[in-house]
């Protein structure tokens, strides 16, 4: 697979090529090809190089700890040692399980620059994570999304503190929590809601090879909606109110509108009825059913509109419904399951141009994207951020059959997240 399909396709097309890539300005250039020459710089990344064996443990490592959403202590735990073994300031975990490791810089200037992989995967409870090697290739759930990250959070620390690099300002080495699915980025808003820390920018890796580089979000809001009534049995007590009946409503109330509402308006936006469940026999009239809906929206302004068409529909459902001449009436709930802002950064913030001339150094061409990933958070609110690539190939993403093979001879994804981040976080003298 080449590098630009594997960008498009990693992480289940959550990156889209909506983007144009953009004109980098000569100073950024010069500014990024200055500091990969500077002598510790190129001993750290020679140091990456060298320890790709070691990350590649960490990597195996990492992957046969599983964590689920609200389930990554254990994986947490094993991250921070980690840090603590690659030597940083101080490290913790806050409130919600983020592990945040501090590398200071030497300037006290107010500010951090925070690089982050995710620690959660999306597979339950139970799954086989066990890392099996198919020659190069090592296969096991979730050893892409998000673990490569992780690891190469790691190797980046190690390096730099080998070849003895200092930064200007203040650096955050954080495996978040809560990314996936019904975590809603639950890491990333303490971080930016409720931690109380200065940050100034925002480096995410995640899905992808080479040359990707999100600078917007791409919002969603979910809903679990509940029906319940009385229940009782499929004969005896026909024609009483069943639940599922009016869920089948207000799906179809539901899809009528939203398809009407996506079809006339852009940029787009999406509606899905994901999942499904309720009822207890084939011959008894359920007392609950339950569906749960994912809405997305590249507008924030249509995002709001599709979930008060969501939130129309179903009220207009369950009141038909119960109009109908059953005996007994439903009733509902709507339950928020999830809600990513959106958002997008021109591409004209140093942090972007950095990114970018930085990928052209290794001589990728860079191409922006958007994506639902932990920088929906900080572009929400003008914080600039990016999401990168962990490199690679790879495959079957949130699937049990996920792969990953490191093709990099130099392991230039690392090389190019460190870059990136010194960049940014400027290079003491």
């Amino acid at each position: 697979m080449n590098k630009l399909l594997f960008a498009l396709t990693c992480g289940l097309g959550l990156f889209s090529m909506t983007i144009t890539a953009q004109e980098i300005e000569k100073k950024y250039t010069k500014e990024v090809d200055r500091l990969a020459k500077n002598k510790k710089v190129e001993e750290a990344f020679g140091y990456i190089k060298s320890q790709k064996d070691a990350t590649t443990q960490d990597l195996i490592t990492l992957t046969e700890i599983l964590a689920p959403p609200f389930m990554e202590t254990e994986r947490g735990k094993v991250f921070a040692q980690m840090l603590e073994a690659a030597g940083v300031d101080s490290i913790w975990t806050d409130k919600v399980g983020n592990v945040i490791g501090l590398r200071k810089g030497v300037s006290g200037a107010s500010g951090y620059i925070g690089v982050d992989a995710h620690l959660d995967v999306v597979f339950p409870e139970g799954t086989d994570v066990t890392v099996k090697k198919v020659g190069d290739t090592l296969k096991a759930p979730g050893i892409g999304d998000d673990t490569r990250g992780l690891a190469m959070l790691i190797s980046m620390l190690k390096a730099m503190n080998k070849a003895e690099i200092k930064t200007e300002k203040d650096l955050l080495i954080v495996g978040t929590v809560g990314e996936e699915g019904l975590g809603d980025l639950r890491g990333m808003k303490y971080m930016f809601n409720e931690s109380g820390l200065d940050i100034d920018a925002w480096i995410a890796i995640d899905g992808g090879s080479l040359g990707r580089i999100s600078n917007a979000g791409l919002g969603s809001k979910r809903y679990k909606l509940m029906v319940k009534g009385p229940g009782g049995h499929s004969w005896g007590a026909f024609g009483l109110a069943n639940p599922h009946h009016a869920l089948g409503k207000a799906i179809d109330i539901f899809s009528k509108a939203a398809w009407e509402y996506t079809s006339t308006h852009s940029p787009k936006t999406s509606f899905n009825v994901g999942r499904i469940g309720g009822g207890t026999s084939v011959n008894s009239i359920p007392f609950e059913s339950w569906m749960e809906v994912d809405m997305r929206a590249i507008d924030p302004k249509n995002l709001d509109e599709i979930e008060i068409v969501f939130k129309e529909s179903v009220a207009k459902a369950i009141k038909e419904y119960n109009a109908s001449g059953i005996r007994g009436e439903v009733t509902y709930e709507l339950i928020k399951i999830g809600d990513r802002p959106s958002g997008e950064l021109p591409a004209t913030l140093p942090l972007i141009q950095r990114a970018m001339a930085a990928t052209q150094h290794f001589g990728v061409k860079p191409s922006l994207g958007r994506g639902s990933t932990n920088i929906n958070i900080p572009v929400a609110k003008g914080i600039p951020a990016i999401c990168i690539g962990r490199g690679g190939q790879g495959g079957g993403a949130h699937s049990l059959h996920e792969w990953f093979l490191n093709d990099e001879p130099g392991d230039e994804s690392i090389q190019l997240a460190l870059l990136i981040t010194l960049s940014q976080a400027g290079l003491a003298r």
